[in-house]
C-alpha cells in the first residue's frame, strides 16, 4: 500500500506517523512545498519576541530523523502541481530543480493548510511588510530593522506578534477592523485584553482599517480608515487566512467556500483522498477550525480509517466535531474559549442565556488570590454552549474542565458536582467551575432572573447594593444605592423608590461581581418585588462598555 500525504506540519506529519505505527509495510511519501515538514508554528512569535532564543528549537522533525525513526520518505521543497483522481496520481515539481514527475498513490491524504489573506490595501508590496506563518518568516521577523512597528489584524497571531515586537522594544500599533480585538472573544473579555495590551505599551485601534501604505525611504505610512497616520519601521500582516485548495478544487474535490468537504472520517469527495487541517471543513458544520490539536488528533484518525479500511476493518473512530477550545497570553493575562459565542449562537438562532462569575483562583486567604473572570452561554435546557475565561492565574485549567464537560455532554448544573483538586494554593473548595455551574443551576430553576450588561440603558432602574464607598467610584445614573447588609431593614426605602421612579417596570440588583447582589435579589424577591440581577456585577458592566465606561457610570465628588 502507497500513501502520499502532501502538506506536513500537524495534520500530515500526524497521519504519517500513526500511519507507520499501524503499517510498518506501507510505503508512505511525505511532500511538502516548503523547507521544512515539520516545525511549531504557534512558537513563531515567541522566537520573534526573543523567548526562544535558537530557531533549531522550532524545528521540530527534519526529513533525516523521520527517515531514521519512522521509515517515512520525506520529500521537501517539491510542490504539487495537479492531481488525477482517476487515475490515483499526482504532479510534483521540486522547486528547486524544476524537475517535474509522476507519483501514483493508493490512497492521499491532503494537508494544504492556509495562506495568508491579503487585503486590498494599496502599498500592501512594500518590502517592511511581513507575514507570520513559516520560519523564514520568523526569521526575517527577528532580524527586521527599525523602532516602530505596526501589526494589522488582532486576532492570535496578531497579538502575539505584537507583544513579541513591544517586547523587542518597538513602538508598537495594534490595528483591527472589528469593534474589538481577539474577534471570537466576547467584547466584556476582550476589554480585558485590550487593557493588557496597553499596559505592554501597545497602542489599540479597533474599529478601523488600514486603507493606504505609503513607501518611503526610511519608513512606510499607513493611513487607516478614521484618517490617522502612523509612521512604521516594520508592518506584520495578520489580517486572516484563506485555505490553499486550488489544487484540489482543479481536480473536482468537493469544496465549500474553499474549504475542502471532508466526512466523519476525513474523507473527500473523491475516492481514496482524504484531507485534514486548516483547509478542510466537516459536511455537518460550517465553520473550519485552524488550530494544531485538531489537526493533529484528525490526522491520527485519518491514518486510523485508511489502515483499517486496509484490514477490512471499519470501526475506525470518527473525527469529533471540533469546539474551538484555544487559549492565549497577553502579558500577565491569559485568555481562553470553547465552543460558541454570541455571534454563532445569535446567527444560528439558539435560545441561550449567559452567566459570569468571578471567583479567584485560589483561596482567598492565600497570597496571590486573583480572579479568573468566566463567562458561559448555556442554552435552555441546560446545555453548555460555549464558554470563555481570562486571568492571571488558573485560567487553562478552567477552560479545559469546561471543554471536556462539553465533550461529555454534562450539562451546566452537573458542574457544581465535578470534584476537582483543592488547596489553598491552587483552589477553592467550590472552585470557579463549580460558581458558574451554580449561577447557571440557579437560573435554569427559577431561583434566578439575569439581566446582561448588554441590556441596560442609561435609564434602566438599578439597585446597587455596594457599599456607599464602591458606589461612589461609579455607579449607573439611576441608582438607588443601598449596602446588602442593611437591605432588610430599609425595604421601605425601595417600596418608595419604586412606587415614584421605577412603577411597574422590574429593577436591576447590582454589586461589584454578583456575590452580594444575589444576596439582596433573593431579599428582595421575597419581599415580592419585580426584579432581575446583573450578571457579574459591576465588573462585567465596566469591561462590556470597555473605553465608554467612564463616560457612562457616574462618579460621586468628595
Amino acid at each position: 500500500m502507497r500513501v502520499v500525504v502532501v502538506g506536513g506540519v500537524a495534520g500530515g506529519m500526524s497521519a504519517a506517523a500513526r500511519l507507520r505505527r499501524r503499517d510498518e509495510e506501507a510505503d508512505i511519501i511525505v511532500v511538502e512545498r516548503g523547507p521544512y515538514v515539520s516545525f511549531a508554528n504557534c512558537g513563531l512569535p515567541y522566537y520573534v519576541g526573543g523567548e526562544i532564543v535558537d530557531p533549531a528549537r522550532l524545528l521540530l522533525h527534519t526529513p533525516q530523523s523521520l527517515k531514521a525513526a519512522l521509515n517515512l520518505d520525506v520529500r521537501i521543497n517539491s510542490e504539487v502541481t495537479a492531481i488525477d483522481p482517476g487515475a490515483h496520481s499526482l504532479r510534483v515539481t521540486n522547486t528547486e530543480t524544476g524537475e517535474a514527475y509522476t507519483l501514483t498513490y493508493d490512497h492521499l491524504i491532503l494537508s494544504p493548510g492556509t495562506v495568508a489573506a491579503r487585503p486590498p490595501i494599496g502599498g500592501l508590496d512594500s518590502a517592511r511588510v511581513h507575514t507570520l506563518r513559516t520560519v523564514d518568516d520568523a526569521l526575517a521577523l527577528r532580524e527586521a530593522p527599525g523602532t516602530r512597528a505596526l501589526v494589522l489584524g488582532a486576532g492570535f497571531i496578531g497579538i502575539e506578534a505584537a507583544e513579541a515586537l513591544a517586547h523587542r522594544g518597538f513602538e508598537t500599533h495594534l490595528v483591527e477592523f472589528a469593534e474589538h480585538v481577539l474577534p471570537p472573544l466576547e467584547a466584556e473579555m476582550a476589554t480585558l485584553v485590550t487593557q493588557e495590551l496597553r499596559a505592554l505599551g501597545v497602542h489599540v485601534h479597533a474599529g478601523v482599517a488600514a486603507q493606504s501604505i505609503s513607501h518611503g525611504d526610511d519608513h512606510d505610512s499607513v493611513t487607516l480608515s478614521d484618517g490617522t497616520e502612523l509612521s512604521a519601521d516594520v508592518i506584520v500582516l495578520s489580517t486572516g487566512v484563506r485555505p490553499d485548495t486550488a489544487i484540489a478544487e482543479a481536480a473536482g474535490i468537493e469544496t465549500r467556500g474553499g474549504y475542502i468537504l471532508v466526512d466523519q472520517h476525513g474523507r473527500t469527495s473523491a475516492g481514496d483522498i482524504y484531507a485534514i487541517g486548516d483547509a478542510t471543513v466537516g459536511r455537518d458544520h460550517d465553520r473550519p477550525v485552524a488550530l494544531a490539536g485538531p489537526a493533529n488528533r484528525g490526522g491520527r484518525l485519518i491514518a486510523d480509517a485508511i489502515a483499517d479500511a486496509d484490514t477490512g476493518d471499519t470501526a475506525a473512530r470518527p473525527i469529533p466535531r471540533p469546539q474551538g477550545t484555544a487559549i492565549v497570553r497577553v502579558g500577565g493575562l491569559t485568555a481562553a474559549m470553547t465552543g460558541e459565542n454570541r455571534q454563532a449562537l445569535d446567527a444560528a438562532g439558539t435560545q441561550y442565556f449567559t452567566v459570569h462569575t468571578h471567583a479567584n483562583q485560589h483561596a482567598g486567604y492565600f497570597p496571590g488570590a486573583k480572579p479568573v473572570h468566566i463567562l458561559m452561554h448555556v442554552g435552555t435546557s441546560g446545555q453548555i454552549l460555549g464558554a470563555q475565561a481570562a486571568g492571571a492565574d488558573g485560567v487553562d485549567r478552567r477552560i479545559d474542565v469546561i471543554a471536556t464537560a462539553m465533550r461529555a455532554g454534562l450539562k451546566a448544573p452537573d458542574l457544581i458536582d465535578l470534584d476537582l483538586a483543592y488547596a489553598p494554593p491552587y483552589g477553592q473548595a467550590k472552585d470557579p467551575v463549580n460558581q458558574t455551574g451554580m449561577v447557571a443551576h440557579n437560573v435554569l430553576t427559577g431561583e434566578l432572573v439575569l439581566t446582561g450588561p448588554d441590556a441596560l440603558t442609561e435609564e434602566t432602574p438599578i439597585l446597587d447594593v455596594r457599599t456607599p464607598g464602591e458606589y461612589a467610584t461609579g455607579h449607573m445614573p439611576n441608582s438607588l444605592n443601598i449596602p446588602h447588609t442593611q437591605l432588610r431593614d430599609r425595604l421601605d426605602e425601595v417600596r418608595t423608590w419604586v412606587d415614584e421612579s421605577v412603577g411597574e417596570r422590574p429593577f436591576v440588583v447590582m454589586c461589584a461581581v454578583g456575590v452580594r447582589s444575589w444576596i439582596g435579589y433573593r431579599i428582595v424577591r421575597a419581599a415580592g418585588f419585580n426584579v432581575t440581577m446583573l450578571s457579574g456585577g459591576i465588573q462585567t458592566l465596566r469591561a462590556w462598555l470597555g473605553d465608554r465606561a467612564d463616560a457612562v457610570l457616574v462618579k460621586e465628588k468628595n
